[in-house]
């Protein structure tokens, strides 16, 4: 069994690792962002992510203490588990006439990548792990990663393409179709 909690406490310092170094580029992103929509998502997810590295900490603490895997992490809830719905409502409040330097769209592609990045460490991790508390706990950090990830593509959309986006969730319909 050591060998398995070695195994899962590794995993952990990776995953902790890519938690920080997420919260720092969007503490960053938030500082250097002249977009307030984009400023208020990258502060989200800058908030997410510092749940992210409470939860990897709670739980690689407690397996170097010697204790088995539980579930204390889910008492650490997302800031928002409807991210992506509540900034569309924000986007369609504002409008289509946001206007979006290029480093704000840079910046999203950064976040996408890691994002994208985050995903697949947590999916390979996932066929390594054998006890359901530690599967329980890498598909939660999966479906909040494909939350930011999803997020951060349709802040992209709309931040090239307001006008498209608008006309995809608006879901305008043809007269006499």
């Amino acid at each position: 069994m050591s060998g398995e909690i070695d195994k899962s406490m590794a995993m952990l310092a990776t995953a902790l690792e890519k938690e920080e170094r997420g919260r720092d580029f969007y503490r960053d992103a938030v500082s250097k962002c002249t977009n307030q929509l984009g400023k208020d998502i990258f502060k989200a997810l800058m908030e997410e992510e510092g749940i992210h590295i409470k939860r990897v900490r709670m739980i690689y603490d407690s397996l170097h203490s010697g204790k088995a895997w539980s579930g204390e992490w889910k008492s650490l809830k997302g800031t928002n588990e409807k991210l992506h719905e509540l900034f569309q409502q924000r986007m369609i409040k504002l409008g289509p006439k946001v206007k979006a330097e290029s480093n704000d769209v840079q910046a999203l592609d950064i976040g996408l990548g890691m994002e994208q990045g985050a995903i697949d460490f947590y999916e390979a991790e996932l066929e390594r792990a054998t006890e359901t508390i530690e599967r329980d706990f890498i598909w939660c950090m999966i479906g909040e990663e494909r939350i930011h990830y999803e997020t951060l593509a349709d802040m992209k959309f709309y931040f090239t393409n307001p006008e498209s986006w608008f006309v995809e969730h608006e879901h305008h319909g043809l007269d006499g179709a």
